[in-house]
């Protein structure tokens, strides 16, 4: 094969943005039967959040999760970097540490060289490497696109568990990495991301959301989840619905990477971001006159985003500052949750 094709050529959406439409998916777990009374199933499929969580006998819990997506990027090690990070968060997000993982792997035979395959799982060692944990086994099939992913298993004790249903009315809400993946991979698909906005790009799909475990083991952090397919909007919302209150967002406060509303603006946007609207955006009281360039970024998908946090206003100030001081320089108060129905209200 001497003209291999762009990975993100052979695949219809890319990273986080190629789930399910919001929608839908709420409508099939509605149609499942519920998972049983099993009183040590701590966190099931409940209150979509990002994994589950069985306890064991002295107090010990497992988490279990998986992730797994088409290429958003060309480069191969860095499609299986992104995708290695972004499943490890759920555990993070859990307020759990990663133990091991499984790869997820479907590849079109005969349409990618071995060596690229071998590209992709190398750079999800390497994520896996840096968490800690192994690649311990997994799974392959023949597919018509390329996918790549981890089942991930963690641990916490009982206590530091972190639904993304527990918010309290009066909590700030804080985000840990900037917005606007979505649109980045739009342009990526497109040839209109420079070198700068790349490298900027895979630093932030990169990071792994290690500081979950420090943040679990604060007694004024409430709610935790991260930040993927459905947006800011989505993922709020789920807060919102699982605690029964109003996420007010602060839309100013948000932070995003350096071009995401240039490019936006330049008409950078993913099938994704209209699909999460059409879905929940009857759920969203927006500012008269907002733009629609702004609601864009408010659903981007992002693969691979920060954690959404709710903790004590008391503390928001100090939570932050820890979060900062891990190195997650963007990490923003951008709201708080506040008496009222399950809805997101978009101020500024």
């Amino acid at each position: 094969m001497t003209d291999a094709p762009r990975l993100t050529s052979l695949a219809h959406g890319g990273g986080c943005g190629c789930k399910l439409d919001p929608a839908i998916l709420r409508r099939l777990l509605s149609e499942q039967p519920a998972a049983g009374p099993f009183e040590r199933l701590l966190v099931g499929n409940e209150t979509s959040d990002d994994a589950a969580v069985w306890e064991l006998d002295d107090g010990t819990c497992v988490i279990a999760t998986t992730d797994f997506f088409t290429p958003m990027v060309d480069d191969p090690v860095d499609f299986g970097r992104i995708a290695a990070t972004n499943a490890i968060s759920d555990v993070y997000a859990m307020g759990g540490k990663p133990i091991f993982a499984l790869a997820i792997l479907g590849m079109p035979v005969g349409k990618i060289e071995p060596a690229i395959v071998a590209s992709i799982l190398r750079g999800g060692a390497e994520k896996c490497a840096e968490a800690g944990i192994p690649v311990a086994g997994g799974h392959s099939i023949d597919t018509p696109e390329p996918i790549y992913g981890l089942a991930v298993i963690g641990t916490c004790r009982r206590e530091a568990v972190r639904r993304n249903a527990d918010a309290l009315a009066g909590d700030a809400v804080i985000l840990t990495k900037p917005l606007g993946v979505g649109v980045y991979s739009a342009a990526i698909k497109r040839d209109a991301l420079d070198e700068a906005g790349y490298r900027d790009f895979i630093a932030t799909t990169t990071r792994l959301n290690t500081i979950g475990i420090a943040l679990a083991a604060e007694p004024s952090v409430h709610a935790l989840t991260d930040v993927t397919g459905f947006g800011i909007l989505g993922h709020g919302l789920e807060i919102a619905r699982g605690a029964g209150l109003t996420f007010a967002l602060e839309a100013g406060a948000l932070p995003f990477l350096p071009r995401a509303e240039a490019l936006v603006q330049e008409g950078f946007v993913t099938g994704a971001s209209h699909r999460n609207w059409n879905a929940f955006g009857a759920e969203v009281d927006l500012p008269a006159g907002f733009p629609d360039w702004r609601r864009h970024l408010l659903t981007d998908p992002q693969t691979s985003g920060g954690l959404l946090v709710t903790c004590a206003a008391a503390q928001a100030d100090a939570v932050l500052a820890r979060i900062r001081d891990a190195g997650y320089a963007a990490a923003t108060r951008i709201g708080r949750m506040a008496a009222g129905p399950a809805r997101i209200r978009v101020d500024g």
